[in-house]
C-alpha cells in the first residue's frame, strides 16, 4: 500500500481508502470482518456518511482496538430522523446527530469533520453565513474535530471549498464519466437515462480548476463515486460502451492533480480485495488512456485531459496549463479577464511554442497539440 499526505495537514493515508456505506443494516461480524481486511492491507482511513445508528455504532467498536492507526471522516449535517436519513441544516437535528456519532464511535476527536453533502450554491452560502459554520467552527476550536473538510458533487461548490482556506479538505466525486461534466446541482443528473445523450469529451475544464486549485492551495482531495456507483464496471451500463475495471477506475483517479485518496466503496472482502489488486498491478492494467481514447461513445479522443504526459516541453511551455485555459474561454464571446490574467501571468505560453511536435507521441489521446497551441495564440494574442 503506498501512502499520500492529506493537503496541507501533514496526514498521510492509504490511496485506497474504505467507504463504508455498504455496512447500513448489516451484522456487526461484517463490519469487522471488512475493517480487519483494511487493516491488514494496510488502509488507514474510512469515511462515514451514515446516519443510522447501528452502523456507526459497529465502526466505532471495530476500529477501537486499533484507533491510532486510522483517520476518520465523519460527517456533520446527516441525521437519522423517523428510521431514516436526512440530510439537514436544522441545528436542533444537526447537534444531537453529530454528538451521537462521536459516542457511538467511542472517540473524543474527529480527524475530518466534514460539513455533509454541499451541491447547491445557496445551501453554501447559507452554511457559510449562518450558524451551521459556527458550530463547525467552535468544533474544531475545542478540538473536537482536527480539520473542516466539506463534500460535494457539484464542480461549482468544488471550486468554492477549493479556494475556502477554512475548508481543509474537499472530499469530490470523481471518475472519467462524472468529469466530463460540468455544473451538475443534484447528482441524480448523472444517472438519468438521457444525461450522456449530448456531445461530451474528455475532461472538463472547471474540473481541472478544481484539481489544481487542490494541488496548489494545500486543500486535501478525496474521491467518492470512484466506480460511478458501479456504472463503469459493466458494458451495459458505463457511458463508454465499454467497461473500465477498479484498477483501470482507481489509477484514474489517483493519477488527477491533488488527488490523495479514492474511497471504494464494498460489500464483501472479495469486493475488497478486487480494488487492492491495484497495488500490485502492472502499468498495463493501470492504463485506461486506450480504452478511454477507442470507446465507441464519448471517446477522449483528441481531447486533452491535462494529464501532463505531454511533458517536458521544449520551450518549458506548461502545455496543460495553456490547453486548459484555452478550453475555459474558447466557448465565450470575450476572453474573460481572469483567464486572460492567468494566461498572461504564465511564464511561457503558446506564443513560445516552436512546434517542433516532440510532446505530441507523449500524450495518451493523441491530442494535435501543436494546433492547439497555435489556435491558444490566436485567442490570447501575443
Amino acid at each position: 500500500m503506498e501512502y499520500r499526505e492529506l493537503g496541507s495537514t501533514g496526514i498521510k493515508v492509504s490511496e485506497i481508502a474504505f467507504g463504508a456505506e455498504f455496512l447500513v443494516e448489516r451484522p456487526y461480524d461484517d463490519t469487522e470482518e471488512l475493517i480487519k481486511a483494511c487493516e491488514k492491507a494496510g488502509i488507514n482511513f474510512v469515511d462515514c456518511w451514515m446516519s443510522e445508528p447501528d452502523v456507526r455504532s459497529h465502526l466505532g467498536k471495530a476500529i477501537k482496538p486499533n484507533r491510532e492507526n486510522w483517520v476518520i471522516q465523519g460527517h456533520i449535517g446527516a441525521t437519522w430522523q423517523n428510521n431514516q436519513y436526512v440530510r439537514t441544516r436544522e441545528m436542533d437535528k444537526v447537534i444531537p446527530a453529530f454528538e451521537d456519532f462521536m459516542e457511538r464511535f467511542q472517540i473524543d476527536t474527529l480527524d475530518f469533520g466534514m460539513i455533509h453533502y454541499v451541491d447547491q450554491i445557496e445551501d453554501y452560502n447559507e452554511i457559510m453565513e449562518g450558524p451551521f459554520i459556527e458550530y463547525v467552527r467552535k468544533l474544531k476550536e475545542e478540538g473536537t474535530i482536527a480539520h473542516i473538510g466539506l463534500s460535494t458533487h457539484n464542480p461549482d461548490i468544488g471550486l468554492l471549498a477549493a479556494k475556502n482556506p477554512e475548508i481543509e479538505l474537499l472530499m469530490f466525486s470523481i471518475n472519467p464519466a462524472y468529469d466530463m461534466f460540468g455544473s451538475m446541482p443534484d447528482i441524480e443528473e448523472y444517472r438519468k437515462d438521457d444525461a450522456y445523450d449530448g456531445e461530451m469529451f474528455g475532461l472538463n475544464p472547471v474540473r481541472a480548476e478544481i484539481y489544481e486549485l487542490c494541488e496548489k492551495n494545500g486543500t486535501a482531495l478525496t474521491v467518492m463515486k470512484g466506480f460511478a456507483g458501479g456504472n463503469l464496471l459493466a458494458d451495459e451500463t458505463s457511458p463508454f460502451g465499454v467497461a473500465l475495471t477498479p484498477i483501470q477506475c482507481i489509477h484514474y483517479c489517483l493519477e488527477q492533480k491533488g488527488v490523495d485518496s479514492i474511497f471504494v466503496g464494498v460489500k464483501t472482502v472479495d469486493e475488497l480485495e478486487e480494488s487492492l489488486k491495484y497495488c500490485n498491478a502492472t502499468e498495463a492494467e493501470k492504463d485506461y488512456a486506450e480504452i478511454l481514447k477507442n470507446a465507441p461513445k464519448h471517446s477522449f479522443e483528441g481531447q486533452c485531459t491535462y494529464c501532463g504526459h505531454c511533458a517536458p516541453c521544449t520551450s518549458e511551455i506548461d502545455i496543460a496549463m495553456v490547453t486548459k485555459l484555452f478550453d475555459l474561454a474558447k466557448n465565450h464571446d470575450e476572453v474573460p479577464a481572469s483567464i486572460q490574467e492567468h494566461y498572461n501571468n504564465l511564464k511561457f505560453n503558446a506564443t513560445d511554442c516552436i512546434a517542433c511536435g516532440d510532446c505530441e507521441p507523449r500524450c495518451p489521446f493523441s491530442v494535435h497539440i501543436v494546433d492547439v497551441m497555435l489556435d491558444a495564440q490566436d485567442l490570447f494574442g501575443f
